[in-house]
């Protein structure tokens, strides 16, 4: 899954970004408003993490301008303004969650985790795709209880798929949200990706749809 994380205070975004790293996230970051909101705008994001006191312009103000142009991208609040009236004001403005500085990494990964699965349709954090059970809280995969082991991308691209289960997902569109920004789009990582993947889960699970992409039925 592909993060925004919008804060202007460079150690604390580099925690943050180490945090979801290790929870299996890619996580782009933006330090002012100016190129927060265009890579709100531009980007494909599953979730943004916004500050509200950026340098250059205002987090509220943006997440507002966001909303105003249709932008669905769940967001959560993560700031040090913490009364019920900025809680109100930001709840009021579009965003989807409130977290307040400061705060524990686990917390911040379970809010996320639940506003993307929410995004996607999803009330638990159980996916279950026939014999396959996959966990997004633990970050785990079993088959008839077994547990698989995945590298962090074919995790990333299982997942994703099964978030999407039903739709054809282009080989760009996986690229976006399994691999770094400046990944090559021109690779052919994910055809590498997808078989290594289904020598583990089996040539049934993820469908090819020549010139277009892969699903999960």
């Amino acid at each position: 899954m592909r993060v925004l994380l919008i804060e202007d205070d460079a150690a604390l975004a580099r925690a943050v970004s180490q945090s979801l790293q290790r929870a299996s996230y890619k996580v782009d970051i933006a330090d002012n408003g100016e190129d927060a909101e265009f890579m709100g705008e531009s980007g494909e994001y599953d979730a943004i993490i916004l500050d509200l006191g950026l340098p250059q312009k205002d987090g509220l103000t943006i997440l507002g301008e966001w909303r105003e142009r249709k932008i669905s991208t769940p967001v959560l609040i993560l700031t040090a303004r913490n009364s019920w009236r900025d809680k109100v004001q930001g709840l009021r403005r579009g965003a989807d969650d409130y977290l307040a500085k400061p705060f524990q990494p686990e917390e911040l990964e379970a809010r996320l985790e639940a506003l993307i699965r929410r995004s996607y349709g999803s009330a638990s954090s159980i996916l279950s795709v026939d014999a396959f059970e996959i966990d997004l809280s633990l970050r785990s995969v079993t088959r008839d209880g077994a547990p698989l082991d995945l590298t962090p991308n074919e995790y990333r691209l299982l997942t994703y798929l099964a978030l999407n289960r039903g739709r054809v997902v282009s080989k760009t569109e996986l690229t976006e949200h399994v691999y770094d920004q400046a990944f090559n789009l021109d690779s052919n990582v994910i055809e590498a990706t997808v078989a290594r993947l289904r020598k583990k889960v089996g040539s049934a699970l993820i469908k090819t749809q020549r010139g277009h992409g892969y699903v999960v039925p």
